[in-house]
């Protein structure tokens, strides 16, 4: 039996995202539920408030014998499969997510078409020696490609600041087909 912890993502009731992942942590499952830190008007103030980034998911870093504990956590209703198995999202991912939500605000998702497109380092500022896709660049604005994720996330970076590198191995999105196929 694999015993290694891996990151996985479960579905969770709407609106439920902070709730799980306090139960989580209540049972002691590493978990991840990104917020986005977004400013809110009301008629007499400005707020920032923090809110789930994925909506109706939360991250977990988990051994297999832990899944059924995961699911058996109020508010959750169930991994995200790709073939008959909860799909695996790698690390470097998790990283990246967290890397964007401490260095910006504000963050938009939108949902993507996996295509590959030229591979990219970016070369200074804020997300420096990350690699992703490149999907579209319009004057200042990159969008980063999270492939398993099948979302990108928005940013401003400097044309400059990107530098092309050659395409040496592919890999599979298999959690961005079992959200969206």
């Amino acid at each position: 039996m694999d015993t290694t912890k891996k990151w996985y993502a479960v579905y969770t009731r709407p609106r439920w995202e902070k709730k799980v992942a306090d139960l989580l942590v209540k049972k002691h499952i590493e978990n991840y539920c990104p917020l986005n830190k977004v400013v809110r008007q009301w008629a007499d103030r400005k707020k920032l408030v923090l809110e789930p980034l994925f909506t109706s998911y939360v991250f977990v870093h988990a051994e297999p014998m832990e899944h059924l504990a995961i699911k058996q956590t109020d508010g959750i209703m169930n991994f995200v499969y790709w073939l008959g198995q909860p799909a695996v999202i790698r690390d470097e991912e998790i990283d990246a997510i967290k890397q964007f939500l401490d260095e910006y605000q504000n963050v938009q998702l939108e949902k993507i078409d996996v295509n590959l497109h030229d591979r990219v380092r970016i070369s200074s500022g804020p997300l420096m020696a990350r690699e992703g896709d490149v999907i579209e660049v319009r004057n200042k604005t990159v969008k980063v490609q999270l492939p398993s994720l099948g979302y990108a996330m928005t940013a401003e970076v400097e044309k400059g600041n990107v530098e092309i590198i050659p395409i040496t191995t592919s890999y599979t999105n298999n959690f961005y087909n079992a959200l969206f196929r």
